[in-house]
């Protein structure tokens, strides 16, 4: 099992999560992170962390993105692990202002 960054992240990047992965599996691309599935301990400990809900047990995961496995195991391996929590994007929304999106 692995944990998956989803749309939710997309635009926002809150790093929130990465400060509480103890093996360093999150990686920073331009408009989100990434969770490498081959470093992945399923701790679980980043969903909490998530102020917009991104992350998803990979057996969890909603259909609607089930893409963002690939993306994950696939961008992991492109960008640069993050390990501490940054600024997020100007571009970021609440989660409340997500739903009221319908994303």
């Amino acid at each position: 099992m692995t944990y998956v960054v989803t749309a939710h992240c997309n635009g926002c990047k809150y790093t929130d999560c990465v400060e509480v992965c103890p093996v360093e599996a999150f990686h920073e691309g331009p408009e989100m992170v990434y969770i490498n599935p081959e470093s992945c301990i399923d701790c679980n400990a980043c969903v909490e962390e998530c102020p917009v809900e991104a992350i998803y047990a990979d057996v969890d995961l909603p259909e609607k993105y089930q893409e963002y496995l690939e993306i994950n195991a696939d961008k992991s391996q492109e960008f640069p692990v993050i390990s501490e929590k940054s600024d997020p994007l100007p571009t970021a929304r609440t989660l409340e202002e997500i739903k009221a999106a319908g994303d």
